[in-house]
C-alpha cells in the first residue's frame, strides 16, 4: 500500500479512495489517520466496505499482494458454509452468510472491525433472533388490552445501531450492481423487517431516531426497488408506499424525492405512464428544495419517460431537454448517495427507453449503444440491462443480425446476473426473432438462449 501511494501524501491518498468508493456506490470514511494505520500493520485485513473499494481500485491484486492477512487468519474462525454461488459470495458476504447464533453485543465505540459482524447478524438473523439480542419478546405483536406482568424495557439503541442500517442499504445497492435482484430479495426483506424493529420496538435520541427513519425509508425503497427488478410490481408498489409513509411521518423530504422517483420509474413499467408523470412531478416539487441538480435531473427523465408512453413527443423531447441541461450543470455535495448510478450510461439508456416508446428506432438504438460503451465494468446489472435494450432496439429496426449480436452478448451476462426485467427483455426479444429462424444466425441465437433459459 506504501508502494501504491507513491507521491502522495496520506491525505491525498485517502481522497483517492473515498472517490473510487463514490464510483461503486460504497461510503468508506477514509482519511490520513487511517492510511497511516494501514501503514503501520496496525489494520491486519479491511472490513469487507474497504475491502471492495481495494478490489475496485486494484482489480488484479488480492488483499495479501496489499500487504493484508488473509480474513480467516485474523477473524480466527472458519469459513462459513457456502449457501450461495461462490461468485456472490465473494462480492456481498454480508448477504449471504447465515450466524444465527451469534448476538448483537451492547453497542460499542465506532469499530469498523467490530461492526462487520454486527453486520452479519443484521442482514441475516431472523428477526426472533434480533429481537431476543436487543432484550425483547419477539417481532412486534398487537398490544394486548392490559398490561399483564412486567412490561419489557426497550433496548437503548444508539449510532452503531443505525449504521447497521446505513450498511445493509449500501451493501444491498452494491450487490444490485453486480449481481441483479432475483438472489437479493428475500434476505433484503429480512434486512427490512430488522431495521422496523429497531424503529418501532427501541429507544433512542432524537438524532438516531431521525437517522434510523431516513435508513429504514432508504431500505424500504432498495427492497422495492428488489422487488421490480424481479417482476413483483405489486410487492414493488406496497415497499414504496411503506417507505412514502416513513418519508411523510418524519418530515424527510429527501426520502419523499427518492420514493417518487422510483414510484414514476415503476408506474412506467407497469404501464400506468399518467401515474408515472404524477409521480415524477411530485418528486420535482420535493427536489426543489434540496439544491440537487442531478436529481432533478433524474426526474425530468422520468417524466419524459411517462411523457413518452403517451405519445406526446413535444412534452417528452421538453422534458429531456430540461433532464440534459440540469446533468449538465455537473454533480454537487447535494446529490443524495444513492445517485451513485446516475452518470453518462445511465442518462443515455433512459433516453434510449423514450425514443423507443416512441418509435423512434434509429435514435433509440444510437442512444442504447451510447449507454452500452459508457458503462462501467462494475455495473454488471446494468451493462446487461443496456446491451438487451440495444437487442430490442436494433430488431424494432429490423436490423436482424444486430438484434442478434447484441442479444447474444445479453445472454452471456445472464449467468452472472439475476434479474426477471432483464430476462423479460430478451425473452420478448427472442421471441420477435422466432420467425426469423431460417436466418442462420438468428436460430444460432434462439439455440443460445434456450440454453441459457433452460439452465436459469
Amino acid at each position: 500500500m506504501r508502494e501504491l501511494r507513491g507521491d502522495l501524501s496520506p491525505a491525498e491518498f485517502a481522497t483517492v479512495i473515498r472517490r473510487a468508493a463514490r464510483e461503486i456506490g460504497e461510503h468508506v470514511s477514509c482519511d490520513a489517520r487511517y492510511i497511516g494505520r494501514v501503514e503501520a500493520g496496525e489494520i491486519r485485513c479491511p472490513n469487507y466496505a474497504y475491502e471492495r473499494v481495494f478490489r475496485h481500485l486494484w482489480p488484479d491484486r488480492t488483499l495479501e499482494d496489499l500487504g493484508f492477512a488473509p480474513r480467516t487468519a485474523v477473524r480466527r474462525r472458519p469459513p462459513a458454509r457456502r449457501t450461495q454461488p461462490a461468485d456472490l459470495l465473494l462480492t456481498t458476504p454480508l448477504l449471504s452468510v447465515p450466524l444465527p447464533g451469534v448476538p448483537l453485543p451492547p453497542s460499542p465505540p465506532p469499530d469498523e472491525e467490530n461492526d462487520d459482524v454486527r453486520r452479519r447478524t443484521f442482514l441475516t438473523g431472523p428477526p426472533t433472533a434480533l429481537a431476543a439480542a436487543l432484550g425483547l419478546d419477539g417481532p412486534p405483536q398487537a398490544a394486548p388490552p392490559r398490561a399483564v406482568g412486567p412490561v419489557p424495557v426497550p433496548r437503548r439503541i444508539g449510532a452503531a445501531d443505525v449504521r447497521l442500517v446505513e450498511q445493509a442499504v449500501r451493501d444491498i445497492r452494491l450487490a444490485d450492481d453486480v449481481h441483479g435482484a432475483d438472489a437479493l430479495f428475500e434476505r433484503a426483506g429480512q434486512s427490512l423487517r430488522h431495521a422496523y424493529l429497531l424503529l418501532n420496538e427501541c429507544d433512542y435520541t432524537a438524532e438516531t431516531e431521525r437517522r434510523l427513519n431516513a435508513s429504514a425509508g432508504e431500505l424500504a425503497i432498495s427492497v422495492g426497488w428488489l422487488a421490480h427488478d424481479s417482476n413483483r410490481l405489486a410487492d414493488a408498489r406496497s415497499f414504496y408506499a411503506e417507505a412514502l409513509a416513513t418519508a411523510r411521518m418524519s418530515n424527510d423530504t429527501a426520502l419523499e424525492a427518492h420514493v417518487f422517483c422510483n414510484s414514476a420509474f415503476l408506474a412506467r413499467d407497469a404501464g400506468r405512464p399518467r401515474e408515472a408523470l404524477r409521480a415524477a412531478q411530485a418528486g420535482q416539487s420535493a427536489a426543489r428544495r434540496l439544491d440537487s441538480d442531478r436529481l432533478l435531473s433524474l426526474l425530468a427523465m422520468r417524466e419524459a419517460g411517462g411523457w413518452a408512453l403517451l405519445r406526446d413527443r413535444a412534452a417528452c423531447e421538453r422534458a429531456l431537454t430540461r433532464a440534459y441541461t440540469l446533468f449538465d450543470r455537473g454533480e454537487s455535495e447535494a446529490d443524495p448517495e444513492w445517485m451513485s448510478f446516475y452518470g453518462e450510461a445511465e442518462i443515455a439508456g433512459l433516453e434510449a427507453q423514450c425514443w423507443a416508446a416512441l418509435g423512434e428506432w434509429d435514435l433509440a438504438s444510437s442512444r442504447a449503444g451510447l449507454a452500452t460503451a459508457l458503462q462501467q465494468p462494475h455495473f454488471v446489472r446494468n451493462r446487461a440491462l443496456y446491451t438487451a435494450e440495444l437487442a430490442h432496439d436494433r430488431l424494432g429496426r429490423g436490423d436482424l443480425l444486430g438484434a442478434v449480436e447484441h442479444g447474444s452478448a445479453a445472454v452471456a451476462l445472464l449467468d452472472q446476473v439475476r434479474s426477471a426485467r432483464i430476462r423479460g427483455m430478451l425473452r420478448a426479444t427472442a421471441d420477435r426473432l422466432r420467425p426469423h429462424r431460417a436466418v442462420g444466425e438468428v436460430r444460432v441465437f434462439l439455440a443460445g438462449y434456450d440454453r441459457a433459459r433452460a439452465a436459469a
